[in-house]
């Protein structure tokens, strides 16, 4: 379709916009040429961008007689998404590499557009502060930003103001530490104003394409490109039938050298995917370990939690691998439905969730839910996405028809429900376990699924509070950055949002974010927004 459609705009005068039916527009840009290495040879091609088929830009290349050679895109889960002609496959790097660098070039043009606010001093003053330490609030308070670090916090009366400061006025609002999403995919440049936009400041990268998310992170720590700080884990994974990327451990050689090239390219962490087996998965532990890192990841496929974590796996993603370990005893011939019916049925008095509880606190993991995430699956005609998640009613319309297409309720319905609302019931277990939460989405809801997330932890028994620092303090801990994040204190990093309302009182009032203040520049949230297609 988009070969067609590129060479029905060349035919047509090529103009900025293409009409669509039954509404809307797509843009069609020439973005230059490239010499593409393909192995034994190099061949010219011309570069092009499309935006308005998806979410987001896609980049293409056509030879001289306009025939389609490649295309990266994102898939409708927002992974990378690559497409080449037969031929080309040696040059799949190079075609990687290339949109990573006009994305990054994408990314500097959208932030031209956003102005913030960028000054030496930034003063809030006059609301009320929740630093994030577990603190009462401070009513009437101030926090002084100077060059990116907080210099000063507390009441306003014993706060004094430097002369030159750009002053925001904040009464009626709640001054907070910017959010962490401990679970993302940064998978394309609108994911920048994005997060900015719903106040996530640090994002955790929980796999990605190297060559893209390693020059996003270092143009936005460089001030070239707009988006939260970046803190990246390495993706490796096994050989199957259901393998991920290209990154493979098959051997305790290639364990080895995936994990020092991550390392070298300053990665904080390794990530486990659903096919590495355990003696690899050992190698990749010891080797990050010696090297400083830390390990997260899935539960690959044929272990157990018990197994992945006495190998050295720091950290779990997804609740569903921690139900795995409560489950009662299953025969050996269980059908999958069986298997899924059982997560419905713990109880989390009887031996077998004790035991999790008892093994995951002594061994200090770190587990990252995406309970949201799973709420999500829940939802049917019956149970629309909005009746839960608002935030899909504010989506870009490229997006809106696949949040919110969902299928009638069936049989299964009732036990996806089931499922989901005893993955919650864990949450509470694992928090009132003194077993650390942090926050994370796997994407969902692009930008409001962090917000939800922080919901659900109240209403698994979480006080507002610790739903917030599971979102800032304790995912800063995680990463062993908390000592320069996570909190409002002085010499951290001034890392802010300003909220209209107290989610102390109402924790859906986290969704109310109107300022955000990173890198010592302040953003009106709305502008972010509206700069990537979504409703304030």
């Amino acid at each position: 379709m988009q070969m067609l459609m590129v060479r029905y705009w060349a035919s047509h005068g090529s103009p900025s916009q293409l009409a669509t039916l039954p509404g809307g527009s797509v843009k069609v840009e020439p973005r230059g040429q490239d010499m593409i290495n393909l192995g034994d040879r190099q061949e010219i091609l011309d570069r092009y961008t499309v935006e308005g088929l998806i979410w987001g830009r896609e980049t293409l290349w056509f030879d001289s007689n306009r025939k389609l050679v490649a295309e990266i895109s994102t898939d409708a889960e927002f992974d990378h998404f690559e497409a080449i002609r037969e031929g080309y496959e040696s040059g799949l790097g190079d075609f990687v590499g290339r949109a990573g660098a006009d994305g990054m070039s994408a990314l500097a043009e959208l932030s031209k557009g956003i102005a913030g606010s960028r000054a030496a001093t930034i003063a809030i003053v006059g609301g009320t502060l929740i630093d994030g330490t577990g603190a009462a609030p401070v009513p009437d308070a101030a926090v002084v930003v100077q060059k990116g670090r907080i210099v000063a916090a507390g009441p306003r009366s014993k706060i004094k103001i430097p002369k030159r400061a750009t002053v925001l006025d904040a009464h009626g609002k709640t001054i907070l530490p910017g959010l962490w999403d401990m679970h993302a995919h940064f998978e394309q440049v609108e994911w920048g104003p994005i997060y900015l936009a719903a106040g996530v400041t640090t994002v955790r990268d929980c796999g990605n394409e190297f060559e893209f998310i390693t020059a996003v992170r270092d143009a936005i720590a460089q001030g070239r490109g707009l988006g939260p700080r970046l803190l990246l884990a390495g993706i490796v994974d096994g050989t199957s039938t259901y393998t991920i990327g290209v990154e493979r451990v098959d051997s305790p050689e290639q364990a080895l050298i995936w994990t020092r090239r991550y390392h070298s390219a300053h990665f904080q962490q390794m990530k486990i995917y659903s096919s590495v087996k355990l003696e690899e998965l050992k190698v990749v532990a010891d080797e990050a370990h010696h090297l400083g890192m830390t390990v997260t990841g899935h539960v690959p496929e044929g272990l157990t939690a018990y197994q992945v974590i006495e190998a050295g796996q720091d950290q779990i993603n997804h609740i569903g691998y921690i139900a795995d370990m409560m489950k009662g005893p299953l025969p050996e011939n269980a059908s999958r439905l069986d298997r899924f019916k059982a997560g419905a049925n713990i109880d989390l008095e009887s031996p077998e969730a004790q035991k999790a509880l008892a093994f995951l606190k002594a061994h200090h993991t770190v587990v990252d839910p995406t309970i949201a995430l799973s709420e999500f699956f829940t939802a049917t005609t019956a149970k629309p996405p909005a009746s839960f998640e608002p935030g899909v009613n504010k989506v870009a319309p490229e997006l809106a028809e696949q949040l919110t297409d969902v299928a009638p309720p069936t049989d299964r319905s009732e036990i996806v429900e089931k499922v989901f609302e005893k993955e919650l019931a864990i949450v509470g277990a694992l928090h009132k376990t003194g077993i650390p939460v942090v926050a994370g989405t796997d994407q969902t809801v692009p930008g409001h699924s962090l917000h939800r997330e922080i919901e659900l932890y109240v209403q698994a028994g979480f006080t507002p509070m610790e739903a917030i620092q599971a979102a800032t303090i304790v995912s800063a801990r995680a990463m062993g950055l908390d000592k320069e994040s996570g909190t409002i204190e002085k010499g951290k990093r001034g890392d802010l949002i300003l909220v209209n309302g107290n989610p102390l009182e109402d924790i859906h009032q986290i969704r109310n974010v109107e300022y955000v203040i990173t890198n010592g520049t302040m953003f009106h949230t709305a502008e972010l927004w509206q700069r990537v297609g979504f409703k304030p």
